[in-house]
Parts: structure tokens; sequence; C-alpha cells
């Protein structure tokens, strides 16, 4: 007898990036967030990094075999609403990602071009990054570089507001559909502000939000988490502008609330708990 039951529908979202043993950053922090958000999460391991508070210690590369069949096991099996790709440190494991992604027509993708850690230590190799603009960036929705981060793709200083709007312009240009330039590394006083450029029928429009910066230790899994939200709120059905603002609202709620806390000996990470409750009651 065929069961007539009906069933209810997850918004599904699917984070390749890096593990973090310090639980503040890479798939754990996005699988925090996805959460929050009332997303289920589902992972592909690209490295594992032994860290802390205090920085990472040591990066294992996992093969790329196992690479290869966790990306057929879950993309073959889910269909996932969006996804959120993290730290992939090698050439290798970008093409890889980059093949599975168009054999899968996956959709809603959200690059974080994660390339240094909050100690300054390298997560993607210094001849990958070329290789991470020419596969990944054209299947890419949302890209969400840091001012270091833009910096280095666009190998040029930014000084200045305009600057960070220049290149949201040209990371655009790179081939994605729309590129958030935050600005949590620029100095603008008590503010925080970040720029999406959006490309949409040959023109680019765009969008400043800025938000009160918090002056904090605890800013371990920033990034990440920032577009994991992004990825969520698309995976909901919001459309851009609006996964822009929801993720600002959640990332810049995380920061706050992690500062009231302390873990480790070195840079803490923000909070996760609770975070779109608090959200929706400001909204």
């Amino acid at each position: 007898m065929q069961n007539s039951k009906k069933f209810k529908a997850y918004s599904k979202v699917l984070s390749i990036a890096g593990s973090d043993s310090g639980g503040g950053a890479g798939i754990q922090a996005d699988l925090k967030t996805f959460h929050e958000f009332k997303c289920y999460g589902a992972s592909v391991i690209t490295a594992v990094t032994s860290q802390n508070t205090m920085g990472v210690f040591n990066i294992h590369e996992i093969p790329q075999s196992s690479i290869e069949s966790q990306l057929d096991c879950v993309l073959r099996d889910i269909d996932f609403d969006s996804i959120k790709i993290g730290m992939l440190f090698s050439n290798e494991i970008i093409k890889i990602v980059a093949k599975k992604l168009i054999e899968y027509k996956c959709k809603n993708i959200v690059l974080d071009p994660v390339i240094l850690s909050k100690n300054k230590t390298q997560l993607l190799k210094n001849d990958a990054y070329k290789t991470l603009i020419n596969n990944l960036f054209p299947l890419t929705e949302i890209l969400t570089p840091n001012l270091p981060e833009a910096e280095i793709l666009l190998s040029r200083n930014i000084q200045s507001l305009y600057d960070i709007e220049k290149a949201a312009i040209d990371l655009l240009s790179l081939g994605p559909q729309a590129v958030v330039v935050k600005g949590g590394h620029f100095s603008n006083g008590n503010k925080c502000s970040d720029c999406m450029a959006i490309s949409s029928e040959n023109k680019v429009t765009v969008f400043w939000l800025e938000s009160e910066k918090f002056f904090t230790n605890n800013s371990h899994g920033t990034g990440c988490t920032f577009s994991a939200a992004f990825a969520a709120n698309l995976a909901i059905g919001l459309n851009r502008v609006e996964s822009f603002k929801e993720a600002k609202k959640f990332i810049s709620k995380s920061i706050l609330q992690g500062s009231y806390y302390k873990i480790g000996h070195g840079i803490g990470p923000i909070c996760h708990f609770g975070i779109t409750t608090k959200i929706r009651k400001t909204i």
C-alpha cells in the first residue's frame, strides 16, 4: 500500500568548505548558521584544519577522490536550494568543485573566496587564485570577499569607500552575478559599510548597507557566517538584495552577541545562538 502522507519540505543548503577544529569558522560555522535560519544543512569537506583561537597549525587536504565522492553523493540525492563555498585550498579541488556544480546544474551559489585566516595563515595556495577566478567566478551568484581578499584578487590597494565600490564593480566583471565587498577591515569610524554590486540586464546596480562597528577581539568566523547566512536566505526564497540585508543584520547581531563571551586565549568566535529570533524582533 502506497504511503499517501504529505511531507513538509526543508530549505536545503550545502556547504563546501574546510573543517575548523575550533568550531568558530568553516563547516562548523556554516552548519550553525543554516540551523539558525531553519535550513537543512549538508557538507562536503575539502580540508581538515588543526586550529583554535590562537591560529591554524596544520592543514590536511582531503584526497581528491574523496571530495568528488562526497559531491556526487549529496548532489545526486538532494536538490539543494543554495550552495555556500568556502575554503578550497588548491587548484585541483577548485576544478573538481566547478565540474560537479556544472554537472548537477547547481543554483544560488555563494562563494566566499577564503584566502587568509584571521591569523593570516594561507588558506588558498598562491597558484590557485587564477583557477578560482576562471573556474568558479562565472558559476557564482554571490561573491563575498572581505577587503584583504578583494585586494589580493584585484592586485591593488583599497583605501576609501570609493575604492570599495570600484572593487565590487571590477570583481563583477570577472563573472559573478553579484559581489559584496565587506568593509569590516576598513577604518570608517564607528560604522561598518558593505557594498553590493549587481549585474542585471546589461547594467550594474550598487547598494550600500551600513551598520554599527563593534570593537571586539571575538571576530573569528565572520566571513564564513555572513556568506552562510546569505546562502540560507537565498534558500528560503529571498532575492539578492533582501538576502544581503538579512545576512548583514545576522552578522552584526552575531558579532555583538559574541563580544560578551570568552572562548580560548586568542581571537574568539562570534555567536550563532538565537540570533535570527533577535533579528525578527527588530524588523
